[in-house]
This record gives C-alpha cells, structure tokens and sequence, in this order.
C-alpha cells in the first residue's frame, strides 16, 4: 500500500517553504520534487532551455510571470495560457525562471525590469529558462500536471504582482504571425515528479519539536533514519492531513520495528526475547527551563531495561548500552497526558511514590523510570498510543521477568546483624540471618499492610498477624532502598496480575485515555 501527498519542505534559514510531494511506502518514504525533463531528443541537459516566441496580436507571448530580485527570487512563469504562444512551443513550464530575454541576463533583475524588456523585445522573442525546483510557497504557483487535481495554492493570492496578460508590447505586425510551434526532430519536455531523497523508515524517528524547544511543530514534523539522515522539516496544509501522515509514518516504523525484533528475537534464548523497543526523547538533568531532551533509544529484553544513544543493529551491540537496569527494580509511572480539550492529566499511577519532577515541561505523554539509589529517568513520546505500548511493555516484561526469577534476596541489617531479606512469589516475604540462615520472621504478600521509610536508607514493613490480627512492625536497613521497594512492587503487581489480569488492565492511564479520545 503506497500513499502520496502533497506537502511543503521548510526551509528554517531562508524561511521558505517548497512544493514537494511524498510517497510513502511500507519501508521508505520519498520525496520527491518537480522538475522538467528532456523525453526525447536530442537535448539531455534540460538545465537551460532557450525557446523563441513569436508575439500574437491576441495574447501577446501567452505567459504571466511573478517574483523579482526585490523579493530575493527570481523572475518565474506563473501563468501559461492555453492554446497561447507560450503553450504552442512545448518547452516552456510554470515554475520556469527566466534566466536570459533576447540575450540580456536577467537573473538579478526586478519584476519591473524583466516586464519593461519582454513588452519591448520585438516580434520575436528569444528567452532562456530553467526550471526553479525549490520556487518559494509565497509564490502561489498552482503546482499544475502533473500534480493533484485539487489545487493547494488556488485561491489564495501571492504578495507578489502577477504581470502577464499585457505583455503583447508594441507589436508592428498586425496580421496573424505563424503560431510558435514546436518543430518535429526538437527536444521534447515534460514536468515530472522526481526522486530527490529515499529515508528508509527501519530504525527511523520521528519529531514534531522545534530542535531545542518544547515547542510543537504546528502541523509540521521532521523524520530521521537511523543514519542521521533528515527529510527536512514537512510542513502540511491542514491539522489533519499532518496527523494523517504522522500516524501511517508512525505504523510503518512500528511495523518494521516488530520485524526487527523478531529477527533478534530468534538469536536469542526463550529468556533473552526482545519485548518492545522503540525511540524516546529523554529530558537531560540538570537542564532549565528551556527543557533540553535528547533523542534515545530503550528496550525490554530478558531480565533488562536499556538505554541506547543509538539502535543496537547486531547481536554484540547489546553490550554497549549507556545504562542498564534490572527489570525487577525499576517503576515505570506515567506523568502527564493531554486530553481532547488541551487539559493535561497527572497520573499518580501508583500510589505511594512520591512525585519528583515539578512537570513544567510542556509535552504531553511523558512517563518516568524510576530506578536504584532514588535516580529517574525521565522520557516523552510523540503519540499518546505510543505511551499506551510503552505502558503495556513495561507491565509485561517486569511480569514475566518476576515469574521467571521467582525470587530475590538482599542483604539488609537491623541494629547491628546482617540479615538477608527475599521477595518470593510464591511465598511472599522472609527474612533470615545471613550467617545461621535461620528464618526471623515470613509473610504473605497479602498480610503486608503498609510500609514508610526514610527516604534514604531504613524501612518499616507493617505486616498483620494472621492469628492476633495485630500489625507488627519490621524495621530494615538497605544500601539500595529504592531497589527494594521496586522490587516489592513489582512483586505484588505480578502477583495482583497473575489472580486478576482484570485489574491491571483497569489501572492503564494511557489506554484509558487515549482511546476515550
């Protein structure tokens, strides 16, 4: 399935925007733009075209032209009038600018120059033309054949002065001239859509930010494949023509993602299996207001959660991620939404943790990864059903890694002993001493009832005792506290999942949102 469309590339030093069109299939987007080209003849080099107009009595050379040196563009054809001297020689295009008139070089001329030259060049009128492929949108050229039917730039009117229709100049010759008629053996030419860029969408991303801002591109967004390649800046002429594209964009690169995986997934053990991966902006600590984020790319596989710099391609580049962390020890919580009407949601997805971003930030669909020592991660997506995947994803591979491992055991200390503390998902919770192994005390998830901690290092664990029904208090000190209680929450949330799948699929913010909407 190819899909096609006209769009603009913006230009974000000239501020200009250019015709293009795109061509999007399932592994590469194109874009291409319009040029003239030789079909057959002798002339290959169709740069320069060199054509003679015969002046008409009615309609003069057929042809309005618009733009100039004062606009910082050159002089182009805007109009060409069927059955018209212009038209009849079959070499001359909208969009043409017109380099030379009657040997006089015209490149650096004004608008009103280049009209006093063409109304006083005679008879016979010898111009020179190439075809301009990145003529500014300002210049309202309707894009012509072969183009859409329904034409972007109708409609609207260019800032820019539209001469043409009087440029009959002063013509001695009243009877009808021989119209300018192409000869038999001349160089034909067409204007053709060409291939001008290929952006293969394996490993691509895409983002809708200004480079440095939080702010969003309106109805515009740029892609970038894997080699850094960019498209440019695609701006397009409606909110729902950019989402339109955004989303098929999007699913092609989701599509070829899930292909990737498989792949690697079949070098590796039933342990080791890829269960999502994908491009993240992560927000750079320490970073002000101007809210700094830097394109990475995570992934879910085996025990791990990775962060990449760039996507890992083959087998051994799994081992140069920037940082990689324990499935079991990590929370994921989603932080902020936009819904329909433009209001954002905070979600405290698990209640409990204490919220450590002040979200000033202006993005939507932000979620954090909270790991070991009390250190976070803190990563946007561009589409809110990307921040559904991400949530599913986490849920999955922390389940799954929580199965597997079946237990983890830290070592802990209370009041000068060395205890060892296991997470069990099938027994809950048992401390023992580390060196008799003697067990202290065991409980069920389901007797825990309550914890606090410092903060920093301690925490009291408030279990009820199944015959007294009396809370008791266990009090523990970690080197890595955060880890531990990530790890007693994800033991819990997999024990809570494998009784009531339900229930999990009821806490999703991101689904719950996204397809309200």
């Amino acid at each position: 399935q190819t899909k096609t469309g006209i769009a603009l590339l913006y230009d974000e030093v000239s501020e200009n925007a250019y015709d293009i069109r795109l061509k999007l299939t399932k592994e590469v987007l194109t874009i291409q733009k319009q040029d003239v080209v030789c079909v057959s003849g002798s002339d290959h080099s169709a740069n320069h075209r060199t054509v003679t107009l015969r002046r008409q009595p009615v309609g003069g050379l057929g042809l309005s032209i618009k733009g100039g040196a004062e606009h910082k563009v050159p002089v182009v054809i805007s109009k060409i009038l069927k059955d018209q001297a212009a038209e009849q020689t079959g070499m001359l295009f909208i969009g043409d600018a017109i380099i030379q008139v009657n040997g006089i070089n015209v490149e650096n001329a004004t608008h009103e120059e280049v009209v006093h030259l063409l109304r006083n060049a005679g008879d016979e009128v010898s111009i020179t033309v190439q075809y301009l492929r990145e003529a500014p949108s300002f210049l309202k050229l309707p894009l012509g054949s072969p183009g859409p039917s329904s034409d972007h730039s109708s409609g609207t009117s260019s800032p820019l002065f539209d001469s043409g229709l009087h440029l009959n100049g002063n013509s001695t010759n009243t009877a009808p001239s021989s119209p300018s008629s192409p000869i038999a053996n001349e160089p034909k030419y067409e204007k053709r859509w060409l291939d001008t860029l290929s952006v293969p969408l394996s490993m691509a991303r895409i983002s809708r930010y200004k480079t440095g801002t939080d702010k969003l591109r309106s109805n515009a967004f740029e892609v970038l494949a894997l080699d850094g390649v960019s498209t440019g800046i695609l701006q397009f002429y409606t909110a729902q023509e950019s989402a339109d594209w955004l989303r098929a964009m999007s699913t092609n690169i989701s599509d070829l993602t899930l292909q990737n995986m498989k792949m690697a997934n079949k070098c590796c053990s039933p342990s080791d299996q890829v269960i999502h991966m994908g491009w993240v902006n992560e927000r750079l600590e320490g970073t002000d207001s101007s809210q700094l984020y830097k394109f990475k790319f995570l992934a879910l596989k085996g025990s791990s959660f990775y962060i990449f710099s760039t996507p890992p391609v083959s087998t051994l580049d799994w081992v140069r991620a920037e940082k990689i962390y324990n499935l079991c020890e990590v929370l994921f919580k989603i932080h902020k939404l936009w819904l329909a009407d433009d209001c954002w949601l905070q979600a405290n997805l698990y209640l409990g943790i204490h919220q450590d971003f002040d979200l000033e930030d202006q993005r939507p669909y932000c979620f954090s990864v909270m790991v070991g020592h009390g250190k976070s991660h803190y990563f946007n997506v561009e589409l809110g059903s990307e921040l559904a995947v991400w949530e599913k994803s986490f849920q999955r591979a922390i389940f799954l890694e929580v199965q597997r491992t079946g237990s983890k055991t830290y070592m802990c200390s209370w009041q000068g002993d060395t205890l060892c503390f296991t997470v069990d998902f099938a027994l809950g919770f048992t401390c023992f001493d580390s060196k008799t192994k003697n067990v202290l005390w065991r409980f069920k998830f389901s007797q825990l009832k309550g914890s606090s901690d410092d903060g920093k290092t301690r925490v009291k664990l408030l279990f009820q005792n199944l015959d007294t029904k009396q809370i008791e208090t266990k009090e523990l000190e970690f080197q890595d506290l955060t880890a531990v209680l990530h790890c007693i929450h994800s033991f819990i949330a997999a024990k809570v999942a494998s009784v009531d799948p339900v229930f999990i699929d009821s806490q999703s913010i991101a689904r719950k949102y996204m397809y309200s909407n």
